[in-house]
């Protein structure tokens, strides 16, 4: 159990709520920033503005999954306030408040350091981002088919990146009979889409690749869609960009050359928010648990 372990949820959006339910079942005091539009209480949690919360009592700090953007401030669904993390706040709390965060950022990696604090990024798990791959399958298709005037099956598809999402994505494209490309600059993974029975190809010469292009899923968090590649693809494309922020495509020259193409970060928490929340709540509850409950001391 977490009793009387003081964890702060700074703010968030739905996905939160089903991390909400879970530590307060387990007993932790929770402070709720960001929550003050929420119509809903819970018991055993709190909603109070960032000046409200005593950071020298704070055991653990609950960031959204995007962490916090480049002036420090955090995603805030259910409230209108500006919530900002700073340097100077997290060093008030004690040596072993743990900040827990989808992704971090550069802004959070500097804050954390200066204040001699940790940060547990949820989505580097390999546990989290194959669960998480399930409800993003499921949102992309859902996406293409709202999108697109074909049928996914026998439309060509074209998927960058073999990581877990993609993996995933490569798996159900396949099984509803589109004829599925793969991207990859790793040989395992490429290896490893040719054992499933789909064409492989080095992103080396992807802008050899995409001439017969129908769908497109990205899932590198880099730009490798870049002009001279979409130079190169049929206007009648349909790119989904399932990237973190900002994705790896052009997104300028593709709306130039009537390439439809959108991003889509935070599919899971768009399409199944409880879900999603329940996969970061399990983990959450899980990584809490262990940090307290040896021994009754953080750890």
């Amino acid at each position: 159990m977490l009793t009387d372990r003081h964890i702060v949820i700074l703010g968030g959006d739905a996905r939160q709520i089903e991390v909400i339910n879970k530590l307060v079942a387990l007993d932790a005091r929770l402070s709720l920033v960001g929550f003050d539009q929420l119509d809903r209480n819970f018991n055993g949690a709190i909603k109070v503005n960032m000046d409200e919360v005593q950071a020298d009592a704070v055991d653990s700090l609950i960031l959204p999954v995007s962490g916090t953007d480049k002036k420090g401030f955090v995603e805030t669904t259910f409230s209108n306030e500006n919530v900002q993390l700073t340097a100077e706040w997290l060093e008030k709390t004690p040596e072993h408040c743990t900040i827990y965060s989808g992704i971090s950022t550069d802004y959070l990696d500097k804050a954390a350091v200066e204040a001699g604090r940790s940060v547990v990024r949820l989505f580097e798990r390999d546990d989290v981002a194959i669960y998480n791959s399930i409800p993003t399958v499921e949102g992309t298709l859902m996406m293409v088919i709202q999108n697109t005037d074909i049928t996914i099956h026998n439309a060509q598809v074209m998927i960058l990146g073999l990581g877990r999402t993609g993996m995933s994505l490569t798996r159900a494209f396949h099984a509803l009979g589109a004829h599925v490309k793969v991207g990859d600059r790793h040989p395992e993974h490429l290896a490893r889409a040719q054992e499933m029975g789909v064409q492989t190809f080095y992103l080396t010469d992807l802008e050899n690749q995409v001439q017969d292009n129908e769908i497109c899923i990205n899932t590198i968090p880099a730009l490798v869609l870049t002009s001279k590649v979409l130079s190169r693809m049929p206007s009648g494309s349909f790119i989904l960009d399932v990237a973190s922020l900002p994705g790896g495509t052009d997104f300028r020259y593709a709306k130039k050359r009537g390439i439809k193409a959108m991003i889509t970060p935070g599919l899971p928490g768009l399409v199944a928010p409880k879900t999603a929340g329940r996969i970061i709540a399990n983990v959450m509850a899980e990584l809490l648990l262990e940090k307290f409950n040896k021994g009754g001391n953080p750890i």
